[in-house]
């Protein structure tokens, strides 16, 4: 009996994982710089940003893995780090 191809998933959950936590932090960051939380409030708040931004620095690096080992299967070692953005400084 011929084998389904498995269906390939529209995003992998390092990207959607990212995308949300990304999205949360910059509606975090829209209301700490609006000025209207307390000290406690905005305390918890830098807190969590702290933790999303953690989790969107994470996607990056396994995406970026990902890309290297896609790139080079054999040798991703030798891939080269991706340059940074043009006028990043």
């Amino acid at each position: 009996m011929p084998r389904k191809p498995a269906p390939e998933p529209a995003e992998s959950p390092g990207v959607a994982d990212f995308e949300a936590s990304l999205d949360q932090l910059e509606r975090l960051v829209e209301k700490m710089e609006s000025g209207d939380m307390s000290l406690d409030e905005s305390l918890a708040a830098y807190e969590r940003g702290v933790g999303l931004y953690r989790r969107c620095q994470q996607a990056l690096e396994q995406a970026e893995l990902r890309v290297k080992l896609l790139s080079e299967p054999e040798r991703p070692d030798s891939a080269e780090p991706f340059p940074g953005i043009p006028g990043d400084a």
